[in-house]
């Protein structure tokens, strides 16, 4: 049967052109020119992604290049059969391109709290005596895309958004600020509670019927491009900070390709995927991942098991994994729990942040921002403040380790693999890191 993979072609000027183009906003390949195997149906639509030499070595930002990467990502299609997938395909290496998932659930469950309350227990006036707003700091909305018009409405004051950064996947549907009120909407509203004054740039993974992972590799290329490697003081680097909020994740591992396959995603360090968003780490972009809810109390009807559900991106070491509690501190019972899957790092959730709370009501009047996607937006809004002033040589790790260190009880000291080490407190953080 034809399964959408995402394949790694050798470099040549086809390959090389689409990817610079890219980054001037043209979405497209020139399948005819491009040298790959008949058997391999590329996406014209879909433009190569420099990957340098694919391996967590060979991803240096001079390697990351159109002009000096040796090898480039695409999207296609393939006849195989998906339950035995081959590593390579004609001599091209193959790797899964799952479906993605947003993370939101019970939606018809009723609050447990406000926005206001979030900001009183992340103490959000401590944050702004300290001068911690998010002022020139953008956070990057992974997600379906956010319509700034509701936005407004719900904050009852008009955010910053940068257009001229912001990116969709094709067909999509929308453009920047001008999506149908949905969950980007929503994880934009969450940010904003402890970061108001900081940039939202909206990255549109998915549009309608859904995403895949090949979009969100397409949309972290952007952002490393943007921010590391386009120079001349322009696109994302004009900012002090960078931080990017994903609540989505592969809930069923049912839609990757089989345990023990080489183009494996959720739980395989080098799928492109997963190197590519560790490139950007690397490059001084904070990630910020929902843990997902397949907690073992209350799991997503979609999940396909709650044991080591963690997984992909979601569980790597360098970016910060986010469980979900209700304003009381009470975990959410639909909150994805550690260790995480094997062959991935295992303590994950880091920390807790707030959910289930009366926010955006972006699914209408009275609904609660749910699961671990408002969970991580909240985290990623603390991380924003805290960036505020930092310096931009600070990398991620002591970032996300001062949070780590300096959490709100959750009943156990050290990691558990309920709230991971606590309940984020990102006045405590930032204090420590001299702010």
């Amino acid at each position: 049967m034809l399964v959408s993979v995402i394949a790694v072609l050798s470099a040549n000027d086809a390959l090389r052109n689409s990817a610079a183009a890219s980054a001037e906003g043209q979405m497209s390949l020139d399948v005819a020119s491009t040298a790959a195997p008949e058997s391999l149906q590329l996406d014209p639509t879909f433009p190569a992604i420099p990957i340098g030499n694919a391996t967590s070595e060979g991803m240096m930002l001079e390697a990351m290049t159109p002009q000096g990467s040796q090898g480039f990502v695409v999207r296609g299609t393939v006849d195989i059969d998906p339950s035995d997938p081959p590593s390579t395909v004609d001599g091209v290496a193959i790797f899964a391109d799952p479906p993605i998932d947003l993370t939101i659930v019970c939606p018809g469950d009723a609050p447990v709290g406000n926005a206001q309350d979030v900001a009183t227990a992340l103490d959000v006036p401590g944050l702004n005596a300290k001068g911690l707003t998010g002022q020139n700091v953008a956070i990057g909305v992974m997600d379906n895309g956010i319509n700034l018009t509701f936005l407004s409405t719900a904050l009852g004051w008009t955010p910053a958004l940068d257009t001229g950064n912001s990116w969709n996947m094709p067909g999509s549907g929308g453009s920047a600020g001008g999506y149908p009120t949905d969950h980007g909407s929503m994880c934009a509203f969450d940010a904003l509670i402890a970061a108001p004054n900081a940039t939202l740039v909206d990255f549109a993974i998915m549009g309608p019927g859904g995403g895949r992972l090949s979009d969100a590799l397409a949309a972290y290329s952007q952002v490393l491009s943007s921010w590391a490697i386009s120079g001349s003081g322009g696109g994302l680097s004009q900012y002090n900070a960078v931080v990017l909020t994903n609540s989505w994740s592969i809930m069923n591992p049912a839609a990757d390709f089989p345990p023990g396959s080489p183009g494996r995603y959720v739980d395989n360090p080098n799928h492109p995927l997963n190197l590519m968003v560790a490139a950007v780490v690397r490059a001084g972009v904070d990630v910020v991942f929902c843990a997902g809810n397949c907690g073992a109390d209350c799991p997503d009807s979609r999940c396909g098991a709650t044991s080591g559900s963690i997984c992909g991106a979601n569980a790597l070491d360098m970016v910060l994994t986010i469980a979900g509690c209700d304003t009381t501190g009470a975990r959410v019972g639909y909150s994805s729990q550690g260790p995480s899957i094997a062959g991935m790092y295992q303590e994950k959730p880091d920390v807790t942040a707030y959910t289930h709370f009366l926010g955006s009501q972006a699914f209408g009047a009275g609904s609660a921002d749910s699961g671990t996607s408002a969970a991580c937006p909240v985290a990623a809004g603390c991380v924003a403040a805290i960036r505020t002033l930092t310096a931009r040589g600070i990398d991620s790790n002591t970032v996300f380790g001062a949070l780590r260190a300096n959490t709100g009880a959750s009943g156990t000291a050290g990691w558990d693999a309920d709230y991971g080490f606590g309940i984020v407190n990102p006045v405590a953080a930032a204090t420590s890191l001299g702010l």
